[in-house]
């Protein structure tokens, strides 16, 4: 007589209740018990040859990690990054406190599904969280799923598959001519700011980072400067120096030869001796904020006045990255120049080649020129 086939995949025994019981040897080769009986043998079998499959696909997570629940895993997550900027903490906080922990927040992870993710942003939109809100927060729980699924193997697929969640629709921008940015520089009520307008649009800088500037990270004779700090304005904690934005925020730019001479000139007049003076500092001597700067400038009033109303600082910026895509610069030379580094892109996107920043100054002076010989 023909012994007893040895089950391939799992363990079964039948209890005294009449229901029957499994247990299996995971990945980890721990062994665990299905988190419920079974009415029937057969049904405990097909229970064992499902997740077999499922194994053998490379699909299986630990549901007892699973049980863990959303907020407290986005917490950790947030906390086991410190790389990320305090400002970008203090968002990611935020958010999750916001818009994350009081809808799904006590949800075991194992429980947030596609449908579930899909509720959630319903009913932000719904509650009168904007889109642009609504699509940050989307994109940190995603973020934090696909840890939970590359890294923790908490989760066999990320929940989040929403197309077009993760997208913004902020109004668009104004764009600022050249002419309007030395209007709006020669406008300035604290003569010392000037080159702050001119520096900031002309070098595509963040407010962060020409704040932090200091007279060691410019040229003798203003050729180039080095941006190598950022200022953020944190909450609860004022102002916090530390790296840019971005890796690639760590940048060495050629100012272009039209404004060089009133950067010199800045630095004679304004900027005390020392490596370490500030080139744009507020009235006390230490970083300058955002807040006092508008304040003292009246910038609100200003920008109407010159007939720029609804102009915001970062329109510098922004203006100077659409003059630098106008002079026909690749895409990779054009993210160096605006020290931008995308995660989705940091293997694409290579810092540009001195001689290829130096035709972008180049062009940016020569557009200066034209404004001074009209």
């Amino acid at each position: 007589m023909a012994g007893k086939r040895r089950r391939r995949f799992g363990a079964m025994r039948k209890l005294p209740s009449g229901r029957y019981q499994v247990s299996y040897l995971g990945p980890d080769s721990k062994r665990r018990n299905a988190p419920e009986t079974f009415p029937n043998k057969t049904a405990a079998e097909q229970y064992l040859a499902r997740l077999e499959t499922t194994m053998m696909a490379g699909e299986w997570a630990d549901p007892a990690k699973a049980k863990i629940h959303v907020g407290d895993y986005a917490d950790q997550w947030i906390t086991q990054r410190p790389r990320l900027s305090p400002r970008t903490v203090d968002l990611y906080r935020w958010l999750l406190a916001k818009h994350i922990e009081p809808y799904v927040g006590r949800l075991p992870m194992g429980k947030l599904t596609p449908a579930a993710v899909r509720q959630w942003r319903v009913d932000l939109l719904a509650a009168g969280v904007s889109q642009t809100m609504a699509a940050k927060a989307y994109r940190l729980l995603r973020a934090v799923l696909n840890t939970a699924v590359d890294e923790d193997s908490i989760l066999v697929k990320n929940p989040c598959r929403v197309r077009g969640a993760d997208q913004e629709t902020p109004s668009e921008r104004p764009v600022l001519t050249v002419k309007q940015v030395f209007e709006l520089a020669d406008a300035m009520p604290v003569r010392r700011l000037r080159t702050l307008i001119l520096v900031t649009a002309f070098c595509t800088l963040r407010w962060g980072e020409v704040v932090a500037l200091r007279r060691g990270d410019v040229a003798p004779d203003g050729s180039r400067l080095h941006v190598r700090q950022a200022v953020t304005e944190v909450a609860r904690r004022g102002v916090v120096v530390g790296p840019p934005k971005s890796r690639a925020g760590v940048r060495t730019l050629i100012v272009p030869a039209a404004v060089r001479a009133e950067l010199v000139q800045h630095l004679e007049e304004w900027v005390d001796a020392g490596s370490e003076a500030l080139l744009f500092p507020a009235d006390n001597g230490k970083h300058m904020r955002r807040s006092n700067f508008s304040q003292r400038v009246k910038w609100t009033q200003l920008v109407t006045r010159l007939g720029m109303k609804g102009v915001h600082f970062h329109d510098l910026r922004h203006a100077g990255n659409i003059w630098v895509a106008r002079v026909g610069v690749s895409t990779k030379d054009l993210m160096a120049r605006m020290g931008h580094d995308d995660m989705r892109a940091a293997l694409i996107y290579q810092r540009a080649t001195q001689e290829a920043d130096q035709a972008i100054a180049d062009q940016l002076s020569k557009l200066a020129d034209e404004h001074r010989s009209d």
